[in-house]
Order: C-alpha cells, then structure tokens, then sequence
C-alpha cells in the first residue's frame, strides 16, 4: 500500500512560516488611500481649506507629506508677524496628509490632539511644513512636523496624535449611520401648557 502524501503535504503546509504562505485572498493586502490621494491631486482636486489658506502638497509617500505656503501681510496677526493659526493649519494638514497615506480605502482619521512650539517669529515668505509619522498602531498614531521657512531654518515644531475610524456599516467612510432618534424636548417648567 502506497504511503497518504497528502497527509504529508497538509503537514508541511502547517509547519510553514507565516512569511511562507501564499495569502489567501480575504490575506491580500487591501487597497490604500495614498494611491487614492495621488489620484485626486492629479485629478487637480484640492482641499477647501487648502485653497482659504493659501497652501498646497509638493510631495506625498507613505507616512510622510510635505506642505508649503508663501505667507504674506493677509496672513499676519495684529503684531505683523504671521498668525499661529497659520502655521497651525499647514502642520495640521501635513501631519494629517501623512496620517492618511497610511491607511487603507474605507478608513478615515481624525486629529484628536495637537500642539505646537513657535520657535522663531514669521513675517512672510515660503514656509514648508514636513509632516511624518512617528509611529502608528490600529487605533492612534504619533506624528511630528517641522515647519521650515525658506532658507531652511525651523520655524516651528508640531505634534500630533490622530485616530484612524474605520469604515462603517453601510461603507461610509469612518462613522456609522445616524440610527439615533432625537428625544423630545422636555419641559423644565412645571406650569400646565397653555391652551
């Protein structure tokens, strides 16, 4: 009688390491929102916010995002030196930018803290803000930004943390349908309704 060999295959596809398999297709790794932010910008699409600022992306790969802005007197605070909101919004947008290269089709993130040190004032001129993952696991991940100006020298220096949301039930792109129904409002005055 002739030995079972696929026993014996069964056996050493056990024995083999996670790295050796062959994915199975549910394994195959899903498509991701940076070719899908490499589509858009190439589409011209740009961000509202983008566009109110006046800033926009020069470069983008996975887990890094370069922004940069020319800042003039329209962007200056009541001392003349450009606002901190500013500076804000393009590490904002950097860090984010990054954030979501990382991520894949379905899931979206939201910034759930960030924080900013000035470290030299601003009047006007091109900044360049460099935002890059520091280190990102399922739920959260830590970002960093160096906001430069033109001639390289930092300007200011930015943390985040932000959360990724996964898609929800109906596909849509990180939360879940309103399900909830609004209770009435309650009347905190005990006189009888008026008739």
């Amino acid at each position: 009688m002739a030995p079972d060999r696929s026993t014996g295959a069964k056996m050493a596809s056990k024995r083999r390491s996670p790295s050796m398999r062959r994915p199975s297709p549910s394994r195959a790794r899903p498509a991701d929102r940076l070719e899908e932010i490499r589509a858009s910008l190439t589409a011209g699409w740009t961000a509202p916010v983008a566009r109110l600022v006046g800033f926009h992306l020069t470069r983008i790969e996975r887990g890094r995002c370069v922004v940069e802005m020319d800042a003039d007197d329209r962007h200056a605070n009541p001392m003349g030196t450009l606002h901190g909101g500013v500076m804000c919004d393009i590490a904002d947008a950097a860090m984010g930018t990054a954030y979501a290269s990382s991520l894949t089709t379905g899931e979206s993130f939201t910034t759930i803290e960030l924080k900013i040190n000035f470290l030299r004032p601003f009047w006007s001129g091109r900044l360049v803000a460099d935002g890059s993952i520091l280190r990102k696991g399922r739920a959260f991940g830590l970002l960093q930004c160096r906001v430069s100006d033109g001639s390289g020298r930092l300007v200011a220096f930015a943390t985040a943390t932000c959360m990724t949301l996964p898609a929800g039930p109906d596909g849509s792109l990180g939360r879940a349908p309103n399900t909830r129904s609004v209770p009435a409002p309650v009347r905190r005055d005990h006189r009888p309704a008026a008739k």
